[in-house]
């Protein structure tokens, strides 16, 4: 049963990986720029979402996911379930940066959900912060993350449709539009 878990749980890393990977590529992060991430480990593994936690699912999502972030530069914020009102942990540097504030929870698998849990745990000096207006989103498993990205949100295909058995729907963010019928716009940020 353990090597049936690990060989789901690299399955998983990889998907995790390539799916921030294109989506860094599409969205045009820059460094300094938050990407939230919000991830059900029960809906990756074929459960309805809040019925099965699993550390080691969110441990490989982490670990497909951050790495590709720390080399570019860009914050995660790890969104929370609904026991914590879907606050975020993310790296303290970049509440600082954003000039968030700090609220006083420490993740759980049953409270705050096993991803966030592990973001908790691999982050240097993790901290917990309530909203952000990330500039682009992974959603993995419905766990509604449009709450924490800047307006204007737009949906943004990868060639995965989904992580293990969980949905994954993904965002950027654009500036909005101003100036009506003779605005002209730069191109670059459309």
């Amino acid at each position: 049963m353990e090597e049936m878990e690990e060989v789901f749980c690299q399955k998983i890393r990889a998907q995790a990986e390539q799916a921030v990977t294109e989506l860094l590529d599409l969205a045009r992060l820059e460094e300094g720029d938050i990407l939230v991430v919000g991830c059900s480990s029960s809906e990756i593994a074929g459960d309805k979402i809040g019925t099965h936690s699993s550390p080691a699912v969110a441990e490989a999502v982490f670990s497909g996911i951050y790495p590709s972030l720390q080399r570019r530069g860009v914050y995660l914020a790890a969104q929370c379930c609904e026991h914590l009102n879907r606050a975020l942990i993310l790296e303290d540097e970049a509440r600082r940066a954003y000039r968030l504030e700090r609220v006083n929870v420490v993740p759980q698998p049953k409270a705050g959900g096993s991803f966030a849990t592990a973001v908790w745990n691999g982050l240097e000096t993790p901290c917990a912060v309530e909203e952000v207006r990330a500039r682009a989103g992974l959603d993995i498993g419905g766990t509604l993350i449009g709450m924490h990205l800047a307006p204007v949100a737009v949906p943004v295909r990868l060639s995965l449709s989904k992580i293990g058995q969980a949905v994954l729907i993904c965002a950027r963010t654009r500036p909005k539009f101003i100036g009506g019928e003779r605005a002209h716009y730069q191109e670059s940020l459309l």
